[in-house]
């Protein structure tokens, strides 16, 4: 019962200093306990409240348009977006990012982004994003760093609904109830819309219909023990055009493209776990979780149809020793993973099975020391690939090391400064073993080295965090593509490493309350991405280009008016600058990646139990698109939408 009073206790003493005054928020998401002003890594920490204020309509708008994270549809599908933080680029950051749900990692074992729209915004009580660390806790992947989303439990009731322009349509529950032995939350939501691009000449567009559903249980027989039940799913159908000439998205971006598909993605999860304080400073912590997905997706093209069906499987579990007292925490641990795509035959290639599987032990250390705070983590992990067809029976391994460093002084009771230090890994997911569907070659893991020099200043009316950083990186990921020999055969298009790139950036981030009614926040991003050593397989030279798909300059800027203590009103702007095309290693593609510009607004009215509210996104109408190669353009948030609802809660 120790562990779930102190975590209901924590929103609730959160939501109402972000009302009052602006404190320093704990972070929840691992065994450290501290708070960001005493943290060794840059962090961000969004509440309950921040995500409430939004009124977004899916995870992936709020990480847009108020954090540091980019986010773009993959290739125009909405449920599944692409992610970037610290110049991995738009194209595979995303697999450089660790995305965690309550301890469980939601990244996939090929190229799907995680399914960031079966979380519902209305059953969420934080994000917390650590940038360049969570390598030892997290493991395989958190290059950039980590997102971790925490779902509510608590007494709230809510229910939601809203309905938009293009025929949107939203609704959504939680029903928490928590007492001294049981804690038991359920939610859902269910989207959908008639669709804004055409899809073909016959007319259709590009609708789409989303439903999630989650169910937590944790229940206290004694006061030593704690057992954790859940299940979740998540069913989407979704239906997106492809791409555009820069004529025909200059023209009209609503207009079909060079291709269509139609896309269910289906995903069910339960989990089990406890927690057994043995006394006041040990506890014994174990999680397990099996997920199973279907993805059934059709194609068509000039070339006709293609269909591609997968089935998949993942196990994973994770046990840990933490220790805690008034000068250390100490956590101790093991983490294991199992992945297995069933892919069905297809045009370019037999039915075939591949697995994935991660195994790692680590320990993460940290000691309070006054006004010093050090940090210190060791994680081993192993590695192993197979791939299995009627004529192949291929494996790989590797062995992987992830060191953390970090360090924090504080100046006063207000101000901070830190330095960090991560050795850090990804290992390929399993669509970089194939070229157009046939298994060509393993290849290597990619390694960086994180430095990162930070400060930070939390005052009652206002937080300002800057950070500076650099990345050595080995090997990084990319896929070549062969632009001189025709396509399909001979190409030399393959998944293949970059010998030596690094990035360096600044991250600012400032939230002021000017005043009883006034407040703003700005989170502004400046990055480079730069390729040290590649050669292309056609004898290119890419060294001291920049990395394709990256902007310098990433900015979200948010006023927000409270004309009485029930209305609120916010106007949000988010400017990336433009950037190469995401297939332009070369850096002279005669098109680049446009800016992409976004002018939002927002008005909410709420008293005793319930509450109104309105949001028109793209105010002014600004076409934003993604930008593969020359007059390949996927059109993104290219038009002005709106939508009006209401919470009750009760």
């Amino acid at each position: 019962m120790k562990k779930l009073t102190f975590t209901l206790s924590l929103v609730a003493t959160s939501l109402l200093a972000n009302t009052l005054a602006l404190t320093p928020l704990e972070i929840t998401s691992t065994p450290l306990k501290e708070n960001e002003l005493k943290s060794t890594d840059a962090v961000e920490v969004y509440t309950q409240e921040d995500i409430q204020k939004a009124h977004v309509q899916n995870v992936y708008e709020f990480l847009n348009q108020q954090t540091s994270v980019i986010s773009m549809p993959t290739y125009g599908n909405p449920f599944s977006q692409k992610l970037d933080i610290h110049g991995y680029g738009i194209g595979d950051g995303y697999q450089n990012i660790l995305v965690l749900l309550n301890g469980r990692k939601i990244n996939n074992i090929d190229m799907i982004a995680p399914l960031l729209s079966s979380i519902s915004p209305s059953a969420i009580s934080r994000i917390e994003i650590v940038k360049s660390s969570g390598i030892v806790l997290g493991g395989d992947g958190a290059n950039a760093g980590v997102i971790n989303i925490k779902t509510k439990k608590s007494n709230e009731k809510e229910l939601a609904l809203y309905g938009g322009a293009y025929g949107a349509m939203d609704g959504s529950f939680y029903l928490g109830h928590s007492s001294e032995n049981l804690s038991v939350s359920a939610s859902a939501e269910a989207q959908q819309n008639s669709g804004i691009r055409h899809l073909n000449a016959e007319g259709d567009k590009d609708k789409n219909r989303l439903a999630t559903g989650n169910f937590d249980l944790a229940y206290t027989p004694t006061e030593a023990l704690e057992l954790r039940l859940g299940a979740s799913f998540a069913r989407t159908d979704v239906n997106y055009a492809g791409s555009l000439s820069k004529k025909q998205y200059e023209d009209d971006p609503t207009q079909e493209g060079s291709s269509y598909t139609t896309q269910k993605y289906d995903t069910d999860v339960i989990s089990a776990g406890l927690s057994y304080f043995l006394n006041d400073s040990l506890s014994f912590n174990v999680d397990a979780n099996r997920e199973k997905k279907k993805s059934d997706s059709t194609n068509v093209s000039s070339y006709g149809p293609f269909s591609w069906i997968a089935d998949y499987q993942y196990d994973s579990a994770r046990a840990s020793f933490d220790y805690e007292n008034d000068m250390m925490v100490v956590s101790l641990g093991f983490d294991g993973f199992k992945g297995e795509r069933n892919s069905h035959a297809t045009l370019y290639g037999a039915k075939n099975t591949t697995t994935k599987e991660n195994y790692a032990g680590y320990i993460m250390s940290q000691f309070n020391l006054g006004a010093s705070t050090l940090k210190a983590g060791y994680r081993y992990e192993k590695v192993s690939y197979n791939f299995k067809d009627a004529q192949k029976d291929n494996s790989d391994d590797h062995n992987l090391n992830g060191i953390e460093l970090g360090y924090n002084y504080a100046l006063d009771a207000q101000k901070s400064l830190f330095a960090s230090y991560a050795h850090s890994y990804q290992s390929p997911d399993i669509d970089r073993f194939f070229s157009y569907g046939v298994f060509n070659e393993f290849i290597d893991p990619m390694k960086a080295d994180n430095f990162t020099l930070g400060f930070n200043s939390i005052k009652a009316d206002n937080k300002f965090k800057i950070s500076a950083y650099y990345i050595k990186l080995k090997d990084e990921i990319y896929y070549y593509k062969d632009a001189v020999n025709s396509y399909p055969d001979p190409s030399l298009s393959v998944n293949t490493n970059i010998d030596k790139s690094y990035k360096y950036g600044l991250d600012i981030y400032d939230k002021w309350l000017i005043s009883q009614n006034f407040d703003l926040v700005l989170n502004y991003n400046y990055v480079q991405a730069i390729i040290d050593e590649e050669t292309g397989r056609n004898g290119e030279d890419y060294s001291g280009n920049k990395l394709p798909g990256v902007s310098d300059h990433n900015a979200k800027i948010t006023l927000g008016y409270l004309p009485n203590e029930h209305t609120r009103l916010a106007l949000t702007q988010t400017y990336r600058s433009e950037a190469y095309a995401a297939d332009d290693f070369e850096n002279n593609f005669a098109q680049k990646q446009d800016a992409y510009m976004s002018t939002d607004i927002s008005a909410s009215y709420a008293k005793d139990n319930y509450e109104v509210f309105a949001k028109i996104n793209n105010l002014f109408n600004q076409n934003n698109g993604l930008w593969i190669h020359d007059d390949a353009i996927y059109p993104v948030n290219f038009t002005t939408t709106a939508i009006a609802g209401f919470k009750l809660k009760f």
